[in-house]
């Protein structure tokens, strides 16, 4: 007894040491780890991060094309008369009078070349193609806050269960106690005659099923942490919890108008998706124009061969100077419009399609809004409850522990069989159980009214 003793005080001072040293978290605290490291709000600022860029990428659409080009040549110039049209751009550009019989005489040859062109006007082509890429971020950016605030819910909840986990779990051990203490005190009644042995059979089955259950409870505790880690974007590992959350209760469940329901993150992240439909939409009607350009071109050419090698093929030189050193140039000026009359034909049904889309979309945009509505409603009903039970709890719980407490007295001096007791053990841990899960069901209220709302600080400003 006394090494038992010993080895108990010693893990006692270990777990302790232990426990302080592990740092507390706060709710707030796993709030922020969460939004700083779950890889799906990671991915969404990423994605937002790209839309961002598309925009910028649509405004300098407008810009026109500038080309530039050199090129530096070595080969003969061999002409031939007949048709010719080079298949994926596979034929040599070789001009050249065309003589009576093939020669091999070769020389350098160089262009360079300037060109813009510029789609000065698209009855609002460009000027709807950025609008669209704006609407995207603006879906991409709602997106991402309304991950952020499911988020947040999700991880509030994981955490006010572990709490609950935590506090089940150490009513379970209390009773793992009591139930040992009943153990002990009927193996020494039945050594000395006092009790028959059903009684110490009826203890041990008392006692056992105790360490099931709190063994069980123990179980839940490790996977409620294992998902407040998992929402946390950290290795799992058991926590030290702020429980101070579990003193007290919310002061009121705030009404409906506090909040509108419009401005729901997950109804803005639809709403814009619909936007992102409809801008779509009107970017395709303005495909039914034509597009205006203007062009300009600059060109220089040089040659090995000279101006009299038609007449005289020794008129080339191999020099390379020669043959990359400009002698001619040209410009081109024009203006043009261009429209595919026939693409009006298939628009018409590339808008209807996604007329379709929108109207998809605003479906599940009602569906979303009815569900709200109808969570509204649980949360209420779900406060009105909780705060039931929680004003009955103390009730239970005196009752319980008064009822234990007689029939163990009871007990131990032979005035009440092992029955009794056992059952006024079933009430007091049933009570317990109430107890410790009445506040947490009043908080996951509150919590349920903030997700319906879309305001977290509901939830939050309670805290």
């Amino acid at each position: 007894m006394l090494l038992r003793a010993f080895i108990l005080s010693i893990s006692t001072i270990f777990l302790i040491n232990k426990v302080s040293a592990q740092e507390v978290i706060s709710l707030q605290s796993a709030l922020e780890t969460a939004v700083h490291n779950y890889g799906t709000i990671k991915a969404k600022e990423s994605y937002r991060l790209s839309s961002k860029e598309s925009v910028e990428l649509a405004k300098r659409q407008y810009l026109p094309n500038l080309n530039l080009s050199v090129q530096q040549d070595f080969g003969t110039v061999n002409g031939q008369n007949g048709p010719l049209y080079g298949f994926g751009g596979l034929g040599v550009a070789s001009s050249g009078l065309p003589l009576p019989e093939q020669n091999w005489n070769a020389s350098f040859g160089a262009l360079y070349l300037a060109n813009v062109n510029w789609e000065f006007f698209s009855f609002g082509k460009a000027k709807q193609r950025v609008k669209v890429a704006e609407f995207k971020n603006q879906r991409d950016t709602k997106d991402l806050s309304d991950e952020i605030f499911q988020h947040k819910i999700k991880v509030a909840a994981a955490y006010l269960n572990v709490l609950a986990a935590k506090k089940l779990k150490l009513s379970y051990e209390k009773n793992v106690a009591r139930t040992d203490t009943i153990r002990r005190i009927v193996e020494v009644k039945e050594k000395n005659g006092l009790v028959p042995g059903v009684d110490l059979s009826l203890a041990k089955a008392d006692y056992a099923n105790a360490m099931i259950t709190y063994t069980k409870s123990k179980d839940n505790e490790q996977e409620q942490e294992n998902k407040l880690a998992q929402l946390m974007g950290i290795p799992a590992q058991e926590f030290v919890l702020d429980s101070t959350i579990l003193k007290r209760i919310p002061a009121d469940l705030p009404s409906e108008t506090t909040s509108v329901l419009k401005d729901h993150p997950l109804l803005a992240f639809y709403k814009s998706r619909i936007d992102v439909s409809e801008e779509e939409k009107h970017f395709l009607k303005t495909q039914y124009y034509p597009s205006f350009s203007m062009v300009g071109i600059i060109q220089t050419r040089a040659s090995g061969f000279g101006n009299g090698y038609a007449q005289n093929q020794n008129d080339y030189s191999t020099s390379y100077w020669d043959g990359i050193h400009p002698t001619r140039s040209n410009y081109l000026i024009g203006l043009g419009v261009s429209w595919n009359f026939t693409q009006t034909f298939r628009l018409s049904k590339e808008i209807n399609a996604q007329d379709y889309v929108s109207q998809g979309l605003k479906h599940e945009y009602d569906l979303a809004e009815q569900q709200l509505k109808a969570q509204l409603d649980l949360s209420e009903n779900k406060w009105n409850n909780a705060l039931i039970v929680y004003d009955q709890v103390p009730t239970q719980l005196k009752s319980a522990t008064d009822a234990y407490t007689q029939r163990s007295v009871l007990y131990k001096n032979g005035l009440t069989d092992l029955v009794d007791l056992s059952q006024a053990i079933y009430a007091l841990i049933r009570a317990e159980t109430d107890r410790d899960i009445a506040v947490s069901n009043v908080w996951n209220a509150l919590l349920l009214k903030a997700a319906a709302t879309g305001d977290f600080t509901v939830f939050e400003s309670e805290l």
